[in-house]
């Protein structure tokens, strides 16, 4: 529970603490040579699982195609896979990536066995020819042909200075190759069936081999003889040979003989002698196990074999102990329907996984134990108050009642001590008291609930066979298949749902009904009973959930999120919060208070069937149909304490970038804004490094700026350019952009670039905007060419007579510096002084200029003014920035106090006098509107 000093809080966040997934689907599976590692065929993969913490290490991803068989080096460094898809896959196991692949035969390749150098690998195919390759080359060393059947098994001689390889095909037939020779040197014949195993002896004189004809031979390999058969009345799916260096608990007869252990269809490990011909060790079947053995692999370190099982299990047993089994892992999980919490610190869980089995984790290692006991499908299970019973219902109308003893060995672990049998139909519910372990409840689809009392615990461990369990009482409790059962916490009433659309509440001491809760449209899938309130949740195929006062029967609260069928739902936060699962894979977190949906878990691929809270309710687990069991980890006050921390970081870092600014230490600040990832402010300190420019050598003005922008790593660079994507977007950031980018591009490789995860998507968007920068750099560019437009155009103003020659000369004095600098030949050579000089004539405030008669000048002025208002008719077709315009105004008002003394000089020294004729007063009007529109950056 989410608690601190004392003070409740509500859980808001949880994740992924680990998950048990399918690692094992049939088919081949390999100990490495260590004993760390146990690699098995899961689907189109392979997964690599760690024997010590049970964990899976590494899993290769194959292709659509399934996994037909594989093999490992002996020195554990790589892996080859074959697959429906006809490709040879070179794995390395270090890294799990794939070296090389190629085409091996023309059909699928059903086995493989590597030599003992770990350097040449024998394949079988159904295409009934075995070729031998060396993998670390990619190349075939050997083509051999003359099975007529597909190739069952290949062995190669253990020997490394033996080059033999053996090889058994559904012909009956063994063939011994010579690799020297590329030859067969001999045919075996004796079998009658399909040839499943074969080994050698230790010496390596002998060959042991085993069909599903039931007999076991063994051959001389010097004399290339049969020199012993053993019936042993079992179809014979794998053999091994056994050290003579095992210790076994039974005498192994007379010295020198050779031990073969063995594995069928009927599911038993047995340990022959073949020189006495006998079986001396058998390991002890499994009750109401329906299995076969498939395959086997001996690990010699630990003298134990394990047992590859049809139902996708594997089972270890130890030879030392007389084959005891001491560890088992549930490969395949099919669909889980149910699952509980057992021991008394929720130590182990128990899952029903829609087997006749009940399987039990390890939460700490993943060993699983399997309960034998059912011969139908379990549907349900619960357990007691203090976690070690546990009760399950199952297709065969019976309940089962397990004692679970944590430290007994496991084979004695799990005891049945009564039986519950009574129900016509499947048991669909089962449920213990929360209080006491007296009695337990079942439901079945027959629609009866009964309740049974349960022995004393003096009595559980006098007996030795489990009890027949008597029903204390039966009723018919409703209409429709009754689907969940829940007792209260003071034991004194229980909780039925059924698909009858209704909850109903009944007595524990008679079974007298109480009450009924009516109100869901659909059927009822999960009942449950709040810790702390006189509150009942229930949950429905109509996608809601309900709270029930137990008191008036009425509905309190209806919470409404999952987007189907609401399967499972408990309490959490001391009955403050619901927990839910449904059929949209989701699991969902409620607080009762607000009606609020406060998290969504998402893991699975399929329905969620089943749901279970620890006690101290740090963790959720969750069991689909997608075989998968989710554990979910609150990290609600982890979360809440490294947020706490990362806003005092925060605002230490905050602190320092303010220092540095004052400072002006760009370099640290520009730091420290990539960490605390503001862009605005990185934004604006490149802009102030590029105004002052202490450095004109460097691109962005320092050369301590460009190497941090050269020094960072590849997330940090993706982000700055995430940043320059951005700025580029904006012409007033433009500039700032542009330089930035310039020193990446300048500096770093593109290859570097080109293989951030992002760069595409980045380079397009700066591509785009970069383009369009420098278009409108252009267009500026053009417009400039109007002051060179404006000035060459005054050069046409030439004297019109020897007046005016004297008034443009006496102007031209007139323009003189106060310190006796001698003014310019031509006054039209100084670019100021002209326009200046046009803006007088044209405005004709107080300065004017004689006309001729004929009106040439005005009329070459006026051609002129149209000329350049044709050129600002360009500008309505940009957009132009308002920066640039604030910027031509700042210009402007900075010119005009340099400018004014000038002016007035003109005024004074060069003004006309105008005519009098009305007609040139209009005429030097139209010119002045002309002048006074048309505005020329000096």
């Amino acid at each position: 529970m989410a608690t601190q000093a004392g003070k409740l809080f509500l859980k808001t966040s949880f994740k992924v603490a680990h998950s048990i997934e399918s690692i094992y689907t049939g088919g081949k599976a390999v100990v490495t040579e260590d004993e760390r590692y146990l690699i098995t065929t899961c689907a189109e993969d392979v997964n690599v699982l760690d024997l010590q913490t049970g964990r899976t290490t590494l899993r290769l991803k194959g292709e659509a195609d399934a996994i037909t068989c594989f093999a490992v080096k002996p020195d554990g460094k790589h892996l080859v896979s074959a697959s429906q898809s006809l490709l040879l896959k070179l794995w390395d196991l270090a890294t799990g990536e794939e070296v090389r692949s190629w085409k091996a035969h023309e059909a699928p390749v059903i086995t493989m066995d590597f030599d003992s150098t770990s350097t040449l690998v024998a394949t079988g195919s159904a295409d009934s020819t075995v070729k031998v390759w060396d993998v670390d080359r990619g190349y075939c060393t050997h083509n051999l042909k003359g099975h007529h059947g597909i190739i069952s098994v290949v062995k190669f001689h253990p020997d490394k200075k033996n080059l033999r390889l053996v090889s058994g095909s559904d012909d009956c037939k063994i063939r011994v190759w010579d690799l020297n020779t590329r030859s067969c040197q001999a045919v075996l014949e004796s079998h009658v069936s399909v040839v499943r195993g074969l080994d050698f002896s230790a010496d390596g004189q002998f060959l042991i081999s085993g069909g599903r004809d039931k007999v076991v031979n063994m051959w001389n390999l010097g004399s290339l003889s049969l020199e012993a058969t053993l019936p042993i009345y079992e179809s014979v799916e794998s053999l091994g040979v056994v050290s003579a260096s095992t210790p076994l608990p039974v005498e192994a007869g007379e010295h020198g003989s050779l031990l073969v252990y063995t594995g069928g269809d009927k599911g038993v490990v047995r340990l022959w002698d073949l020189r006495a011909s006998n079986c001396i060790l058998a390991q002890l079947p499994e009750l109401n196990s329906k299995h076969e053995i498939v395959g086997t692999i001996y690990m010699r370190n630990s003298h134990t074999v394990a047992v590859l099982t049809s139902d996708q299990n594997i089972l270890f047993y130890d030879l030392s102990k007389g084959l005891r089994r001491t560890r088992q892992i549930a490969g395949y999980n099919q669909e889980v329907l149910d699952l509980t919490l057992l021991g008394e610190n929720d130590s182990h869980l128990a899952v029903i996984t829609n087997t006749e089995q009940v399987r039990v984790y390890d939460n700490q290692t993943l060993d699983c134990d399997i309960l034998y006991g059912h011969t139908e499908i379990v549907m349900c299970v619960d357990k007691s108050r203090d976690g070690n019973m546990l009760v399950s219902g199952s297709r065969d109308h019976k309940a089962i009642v397990w004692q679970f003893r944590p430290d007994a060995e496991a084979e004695n672990r799990y005891k049945q001590i009564g039986v519950c049998v009574g129900h016509t139909e499947p048991v669909g519910a089962v449920a213990f008291p929360r209080k006491s372990s007296n009695f337990v409840i079942t439901a079945s689809h027959d629609r009866t609930i009964k309740l049974w009392d349960l022995p004393g615990a003096a009595q559980l461990e006098e007996s030795t066979e489990p009890a027949k369990l008597k029903a204390r009482y039966t009723f018919h409790a409703h209409d429709k298949d009754i689907q969940s059962i829940d007792v209260a916490p003071n034991d004194k009433v229980f909780a039925s749902g059924a698909l009858d659309k209704t909850a109903k509440l009944w007595s524990v001491e008679d079974g007298s009904l109480l009450g009924t809760f009516k109100g869901h449209r659909r059927g009822l899938w999960c009942v449950k009973f709040s810790p702390v309130d006189q509150i009942l949740a229930t949950c429905s195929t109509d996608k809601t959930i309900k709270l029930w006062s137990v008191t008036d029967f009425s509905c309190v609260k209806t919470f409404e999120g999952h987007l189907n069928s609401v399967l499972q739902v408990d309490f959490l936060s001391s009955g403050m919060q619901l927990v839910s699962s449904g059929s949209d894979g989701l699991v969902k977190l409620w607080t009762i208070r607000t009606n609020e949906c406060v998290a969504t878990l998402d893991n699975h691929e399929d329905r969620i069937w089943a749901l279970a809270v620890k006690k101290d309710e740090t963790a959720i687990i969750s069991g689909s149909a997608d075989s998968t069991i989710v554990v979910w980890e609150d990290v609600t006050l982890k979360e809440e304490e490294e947020k706490r921390q990362a806003d005092a970081e925060r605002i230490l870092k905050e602190q320092d970038l303010s220092n540095f600014l004052l400072k002006r230490d760009y370099k640290n600040a520009i730091l420290l804004a990539m960490q605390l990832d503001q862009p605005y402010r990185l934004l604006k300190l490149f802009g102030e490094v590029l105004d002052a420019r202490k450095d004109s050598t460097s691109i962005m003005g320092s050369k301590s700026i460009d190497k941090i922008i050269l020094e960072l790593e590849d997330e940090e660079l993706q982000k700055l350019l995430l940043y320059l994507r951005d700025w580029n977007t904006n012409s007033k950031h433009a500039r700032t952009a542009q330089s930035v980018l310039h020193v990446i591009l300048k500096f770093i490789s593109m290859d570097r670039i080109l293989e951030l995860p992002k760069a595409k998507d980045i380079l397009e968007a700066l591509v785009a905007y970069t383009e369009r920068h420098y278009q409108h750099a252009n267009q500026l560019l053009t417009k400039s060419f109007i002051v060179d437009y404006t000035l060459h155009a005054m050069e046409l103003l030439g004297p019109v007579g020897d007046e005016e020659e004297e008034e443009e000369d006496a102007a031209a004095e007139g323009l003189e510096d106060e310190d006796g600098m001698e003014g310019s030949e031509e006054v039209l050579g100084n670019g100021t002084d002209l326009l200046e000089l046009a803006e007088a004539w044209t405005t004709g405030a107080g300065a004017g200029v004689e006309a001729d008669g004929d009106g040439e000048l005005k009329d070459q002025i006026d051609k002129e003014d149209v000329n350049g208002e044709g050129g600002d008719d360009d500008e309505d077709d940009d957009d132009d920035d308002e920066d640039e315009e604030e910027e031509d105004e700042e210009e402007s008002e900075e010119d005009s106090d340099e400018d004014s003394d000038e002016r007035e000089a003109v005024k004074a020294n060069g003004k006309v006098a105008t005519s009098d004729s009305d007609d040139d007063d209009d005429a030097d009007d139209s010119d002045s509107d002309s002048g006074e529109g048309m505005e020329i950056d000096s």
